[in-house]
């Protein structure tokens, strides 16, 4: 099988001002073998909401100009924004956009296309489709792809700020499951994201959720099979205050620029090696039942006693019984595992960023002008928290290209 179509998924919700760059960056694609389906929403209630109105009228122009432009690629516009049309109750938010539009892709294409997703404050250059087509014709049997990300600065000192903490935390998060050896070392980011026709049917399609659902759908795919996270091009998302959704980079943002930074703590390493004992363990649990430093969690989260037995009487050899633990200790209940001890622990993200960086990368802390005794996140420069999330990505992406050669 070679894939020869791209098919580009996008929600778009108050993103006017931003919609007219992507489209840009659509036309400048090298690759042109793809249609554009969008889904401009919100809520239909929202008409009635004084708060809301200049959201529908944002919404109503991006209609608008997408139903204007001549481009020499198809374009589906999909309406779930002018009065009468908009989200009925309880069944709205970007994660229903997401699956809209993905759903109605595979009800008109093949199984040998693929499905690139994309936010509309997302900028990317022009090779960005043909390396995608190209990274899944080298690996026919990837079932999706986490893509790379870099988020430009702006001249917003305080969304600069802010973006560069989380994104420092999502790339200390993901190289240390990295570090860990870990299936679920994966961003989720709706705007970097990439998957076949025919896994995406797989699975049975993206679960709507109002927020995370690229999370979910990641994690699904993860356990279906093989996930890419390397690719020649990256993607930039826009870097901005935004409560669109209930979280991800804008909330947390908004959170962080107000000094809460207690949903995106920057973990102990120590942790980390809790789950990699815990995973380290499934060999030898097939056989009999242990303490692990997960055990106690996982007894509470699963609400059992019996965590183990149901998986040993399903799975009856060594490889699908790890597996089935993989599938069972997943990523959702890593991250809740770490949230629950770091918050036991009570230890410092200045004190855990210099703990890691310390640990694992003196060489960059001598070379550095960053005077780390001394670092906190409250009182670095830009340039400081610049430099450390560039070294972070510079690691990341080392991770990320080895795992695409295994």
């Amino acid at each position: 099988m070679k894939y020869q179509k791209a098919w580009i998924a996008l929600p778009a919700l108050n993103e006017f001002d931003y919609i007219h760059e992507l489209i840009a960056c659509l036309n400048r694609q090298t690759f042109r073998q793809f249609e554009f389906v969008v889904c401009v929403n919100q809520p239909d209630a929202w008409w009635e909401i004084p708060g809301k109105i200049d959201v529908c009228d944002n919404n109503v122009k991006t209609l608008e100009y997408l139903k204007s432009l001549n481009c020499d690629f198809k374009i589906s516009v999909i309406d779930h924004a002018t009065r009468g049309k908009g989200w009925e109750e309880g069944k709205s938010g970007v994660g229903w956009a997401r699956k809209t539009v993905m759903d109605f892709i595979i009800s008109k294409t093949s199984t040998d296309d693929i499905i690139i997703s994309l936010d509309a404050d997302t900028v990317f250059n022009e090779n960005y489709f043909a390396e995608v087509i190209d990274q899944f014709n080298r690996n026919p049997d990837a079932v999706g792809m986490a893509v790379p990300y870099y988020h430009k600065l702006t001249d917003d000192v305080r969304a600069n700020k802010a973006i560069l903490r989380y994104e420092i935390y999502m790339r200390h998060y993901i190289i240390n499951l990295f570090r860990i050896q870990n299936p679920y070392a994966f961003t989720a980011l709706g705007s970097a994201m990439a998957v076949p026709v025919w896994a995406y049917k797989a699975i049975k399609g993206l679960t709507p959720k109002s927020s995370g659902e690229d999370f979910y759908f990641l994690q699904k795919l993860r356990k279906y099979g093989k996930l890419l996270l390397w690719n020649e091009e990256k993607v930039f998302p826009a870097a901005r205050f935004s409560d669109r959704v209930f979280f991800g980079t804008g909330p947390a943002m908004i959170k962080g620029d107000a000094g809460d930074w207690s949903s995106y703590p920057i973990y102990e390493v120590a942790l980390f090696d809790e789950v990699k004992k815990t995973t380290d363990s499934f060999s030898a649990i097939r056989k009999e039942n242990m303490e692990t430093p997960m055990t106690d969690f996982l007894l509470e989260q699963f609400n059992t006693d019996d965590l183990w037995n149901p998986l040993r009487k399903n799975f009856h050899t060594e490889t699908q019984f790890i597996k089935a633990c993989h599938e069972k200790v997943d990523g959702l209940r890593i991250l809740q595992y770490l949230k629950q001890r770091q918050k036991e622990i009570g230890k410092s993200d200045d004190d855990g960023m210099k703990e890691f960086l310390f640990t694992f990368y003196p060489d960059f802390v001598v070379k550095s002008k960053i005077d780390f005794h001394n670092f906190t996140f409250q009182n670095a420069e830009i340039s400081e928290l610049d430099e450390i999330r560039n070294f972070l990505e510079q690691k990341e992406n080392l991770y990320r290209k080895h795992s695409c050669q295994n």
